[in-house]
């Protein structure tokens, strides 16, 4: 499961996600991607599911680039717990993602195979997606 090595804060407050992706939003290594189109917290679990998804549905052939990284812990309190006491322990981490932000690019395989693969792991995520081409060079 992705998570970081170390941390500055251990509990991080919770924020918003406003407007589209300034950063991250054009395809640089592949030739093919998935692109958000909702603004979410991608759970390590999501993103470790989709890239199991290409991965098989390439057979371990071409490359796969992973844009994004579960950086943001998200804490919770326990059940049946009253208010007060603080704030609850890290619960698991989360991605911000806002939309146009490119999350997996896929690259050195036929482009019908990618897009295959793309659209297998875009049915593991919660959110709306769509694929995106690299524009050719004509």
């Amino acid at each position: 499961m992705l998570s970081p090595k170390r941390v500055i804060h251990r509990k991080v407050q919770r924020g918003r996600i406003n407007g589209c992706a300034t950063r991250a939003n054009y395809i640089d290594f592949g030739d093919i991607a998935l692109v958000a189109m909702e603004p979410v917290w991608l759970n390590a679990k999501h993103i470790e599911a989709a890239r199991v998804a290409i991965n098989r549905k390439l057979e371990r052939k071409g490359n796969v680039w992973l844009r994004i990284f579960p950086d943001k812990p998200v804490s919770k309190k326990p059940a049946d717990t009253r208010m007060g006491k603080g704030k609850g322990a890290p619960e698991f981490w989360a991605a911000v993602i806002k939309p146009g932000v490119i999350l997996f690019e896929v690259g050195g395989v036929d482009i019908n195979l990618a897009e295959q693969a793309l659209k297998l792991a875009a049915s593991k995520l919660p959110i709306k997606t769509r694929i995106a081409f690299k524009p050719t060079k004509d």
